[in-house]
């Protein structure tokens, strides 16, 4: 037994050691990047490998693969792998053949198919064999760099990630040009700051960054241009989604009913493009917002920056790194410039002494001598008088090399030629001096010239914006319809034969009130069971103060009746609410829902043998205030309530609602929010006009759901049947502006109307609703600028929409202001 428990313990260790072991080797070995290279272990084998092979042509692959074996100990699909993605990021590695498409997720050919050789950039940066740190292969065969000389902030350029046990990394790919510009702005003591940039595109939102550090968040945004009110198209990906992926989650969206589509075609060619079709009377902006809230169109990623440093795990955030590069990249170029001065010393050294040798015709001396000692010795003597002109001691290489001089250099030996070479040597030393006393400015103009050699065509890709807050359930489509069975209290859209509550989305939740006054909001659902003789159940609003309940009942303590009114907005799902007082004998007595807060008027009926004088008296909703649902309320009567039935309902007593216009997002909101314009106060059949560039414009009912493309939007108040509105535009073709003076006309919603002269670039130049207008105009017309001033009380009258105006110039147009 003894032995057992003791084989048991050594077991256990011998687990505990070898799970420690290949845990350090998966982290340091395989899964996340060194900080000084920015390089996986694979990776620096491939390019260590490729260098080897570097003959100026393209290789194929399978041989890049085979070589890179000699010192990776793992299979050739993973190098295969590694060298795939490398050449996809399009940095070190120039690619031929089939690579496949980060875009569409196409696999890249057979390795035997597809050829690869270094890019000009990374010979560039990468190697250096003179300062780089050797240590041997697995196998003890080769040499491998430990670490390449990168002189470039290489892992914040290609990103990376990687799976290690106990540990991963998230590092996003950033911009080549703004890396580099960082690198200069940090040599030079000024502040910079990064954000990734992706090869796909699209838009990030990166308030949430954290400098890339654990606990950080971006969201990441599909482009989607609407092309006609049936049709969308995405442009751009979000990272690390493919036009597959995007189009499964379209189509799985639209089979949960939370949009409504006809098809998607994946048309990405040179270019992504997925067009989307929609379905007829489906509005674009809201499937736009849907598509962000319900498919990759986008995707929230978490940045988890974690690197080797000194043999070690640690976790930095992406302005760290940048410094940490820069510095790594002084200190590599320091150690060039070293070793450049050695050379170049060494080279002045022995050039002197070839001079000295031939000149001196020392070279002679040595004829005479029969043993190499002797040789040696003779040289040494003839250069003694000139010893002190020299840096270091003359050794016996010195010496050897000298005899190694053939005949045909000496007797051709050009004095001249030789002080300058020895000049341009000193030249060459001081210079190097000279930058290594000055190593930042040597830094920043390597930096500068890198950018300038290979910063083109590597502008940023992915914008970097702000952007809106989708709410799931604000854009689900509503096509779902739920039914309640008030007496037995289910409801859920399985109940088809049921009473019809209405029409929403499945993310929506339902607000039910039951006899016994007790109040819950359930989540939609196929079949609820909420609680027997519900008398109301409606689709729940958060945070809705429009909607108002007007509720009588009886304490059952003291026989009272009560009055309150009251608004629900915050509350917890499928917890039970008593709206009424906690007795058993406690009593709802009438109950009555408004959506907008109308007045109400009840007619109360009292027992026929209490002692009321009246006992029949009107009571209105409107001369309560409205308050918590919880409180007591106000006494409506002692005496006992027999009967109550509803008057009548008049005008809403809610005050109007104020609107605020985002013109970064193009959305409207009830709350006031940063960088929006209040639109005023709305009452509940007010709505919004909008007018934009292109000559077009709408009117929309308050809804915040909708979204319009900000950056077309020319104008946007609340519409006033009676505003005069003034359009200043020009006729492209012809090169002449006219202004007209008109009034809205037209009553139906979301239909866009064409207010200008219809034709090709035609555009609104100025739009105003203020009646008396003094405009100044800034024209073009050869040879010179001029300005004309436009006074709206000297136009004609009020015309129609569709009118043309009148011309008031022919000549380009600059500029137009309100003077």
């Amino acid at each position: 037994m003894e032995n057992a428990l003791a084989n048991h313990h050594s077991v256990s260790g011998l687990y505990k050691n070898w799970y420690i072991d290949y845990a350090s080797y998966v982290i340091l070995e395989r899964a996340i990047p060194n900080l000084e290279d920015g390089l996986k272990p694979v990776q620096r084998r491939i390019l260590h490998a490729m260098k080897e092979m570097d003959d100026g042509r393209f290789n194929k692959v399978a041989n890049i693969v085979g070589q890179s074996m000699q010192y990776h100990p793992h299979g050739d699909a993973s190098i295969n792998d590694a060298i795939v993605k490398l050449g996809q990021k399009n940095i070190l590695i120039e690619t031929q053949g089939n690579w496949g498409d980060v875009r569409t997720g196409d696999a890249a050919a057979a390795s035997r198919y597809i050829e690869a050789r270094l890019s000009t950039f990374a010979s560039e940066v990468v190697f250096s064999p003179k300062i780089t740190a050797w240590g041997l292969s697995y196998d003890g065969r080769k040499k491998e760099p430990l670490a390449l000389p990168i002189k470039f902030p290489l892992l914040l350029a290609q990103g990376a990630l990687g799976i290690a046990a106990g540990f991963a990394t998230t590092i996003l790919p950033h911009n080549f040009c703004e890396l580099i510009q960082a690198s200069i702005k940090y040599l030079k003591n000024k502040p910079f700051e990064l954000y990734p940039d992706f090869e796909t595109g699209g838009s990030i939102d990166v308030e949430n960054y954290n400098d890339g550090k654990r606990g950080g968040k971006i969201i990441c945004r599909a482009r989607i241009e609407e092309i006609d009110k049936k049709t969308l198209a995405v442009k751009d990906l979000p990272y690390g989604v493919t036009t597959s992926m995007l189009c499964d989650s379209i189509v799985k969206a639209n089979d949960k009913g939370k949009i409504k589509i006809k098809k998607v075609t994946d048309n990405t060619a040179e270019n992504v493009e997925i067009q989307i079709d929609l379905m007829p009377g489906i509005a674009p902006d809201i499937t736009m917002q849907a598509l962000y809230a319900f498919t990759d169109c986008q995707v929230s990623i978490s940045p988890n920056a974690c690197v080797i440093h000194n043999d070690k795990p640690v976790f930095l955030g992406v302005t760290e790194m940048l410094k940490n590069s820069t510095e790594w990249t002084k200190q590599l170029l320091q150690k060039e410039l070293e070793v450049q001065l050695k050379e170049l010393e060494e080279d002045w050294h022995y050039s002197s002494l070839e001079k000295i040798f031939i000149e001196q015709r020392i070279y002679r001396n040595i004829e005479d001598q029969t043993t190499w000692e002797g040789v040696i010795g003779t040289i040494h003597e003839g250069l003694d008088p000139f010893k002190k002109k020299f840096k270091r001691t003359i050794t016996d290489d010195d010496v050897t090399k000298l005899t190694e001089i053939k005949i045909k250099r000496i007797s051709k030996f050009d004095a001249k030629k030789a002080d300058q070479h020895i000049k341009d040597v000193v030249e060459a030393m001081a210079k190097t001096k000279e930058n290594i006393d000055q190593i930042v400015v040597f830094t920043i103009s390597f930096f500068e010239n890198l950018l300038k050699k290979y910063g083109k065509g590597r502008e940023r890709k992915t914008d970097i914006k702000r952007l809106d807050n989708i709410e799931a359930k604000e854009v689900a489509l509503a096509n779902t319809k739920i039914f309640v069975n008030k007496k037995d209290g289910f409801i859920g859209i399985g109940l088809k034969n049921e009473e019809l509550i209405g029409i929403c989305s499945t993310l929506d939740d339902v607000i039910v009130l039951r006899k016994d006054g007790v109040m819950v909001v359930t989540k939609v659902a196929e079949k609820t069971f909420v609680g027997n003789d519900i008398l109301h159940a409606s689709i729940f609003k958060k945070n809705d103060e429009r909607t108002t309940y007007h509720l009588v009942y009886v304490d059952g303590k003291t026989n009272l009746a009560y009055v309150k009114r009251f608004h629900v907005t915050g509350i917890t799902r499928d917890k039970e609410y008593l709206l009424i007082t906690e007795h058993k004998n406690s009593k709802l007595l009438y109950l009555s829902v408004h959506q907008n807060g109308e007045e109400e008027e009840i007619e109360i009926v009292l027992s026929p043998n209490c002692n009321a004088q009246k006992k029949v008296f009107a009571f209105n909703f409107k001369t309560l205030e409205i308050k918590n649902r919880g409180v007591l309320g106000n006494q409506l009567s002692k005496y006992p309530v027999r009967q109550i039935k509803q008057k009548k309902v008049g005008a809403s007593t809610l005050a109007a609602v104020q609107i605020w216009y985002h013109q970064e997002f193009g959305k409207l909101f009830y709350e006031e929010q940063d960088n929006a314009i209040a639109l005023g106060q709305f009452k509940p059949a007010d709505n919004i006009f909008i007018a934009y560039k292109n000559g077009t414009y709408e009117i929309v009912p308050q809804d915040n759901n909708q979204k319009f493309d900000a950056e077309q939007v020319l104008l946007i108040e609340k519409f006033d049947a009676e505003k005069i509105i003034t359009a200043l535009y020009k006729d492209a073709e012809k090169d002449h502006i006219y202004i007209k003076r008109f009034k809205i006309e037209t009553t139906s919603f979301k239909t866009k109307f064409l207010f200008i002269k219809e034709g090709k670039n035609n555009e609104v130049l100025f739009l105003s609703t203020t009646e008396k207008l003094k405009i100044k105009l800034l024209l073009n017309k050869k040879p010179n600028q001029y300005e004309q001033i436009v006074k709206t009380s000297e136009l004609p009258e009020v015309s129609n929409y569709k009118s043309v105006g009148i011309k008031i110039a022919e000549a380009k147009y600059v500029l137009a202001e309100q003077v």
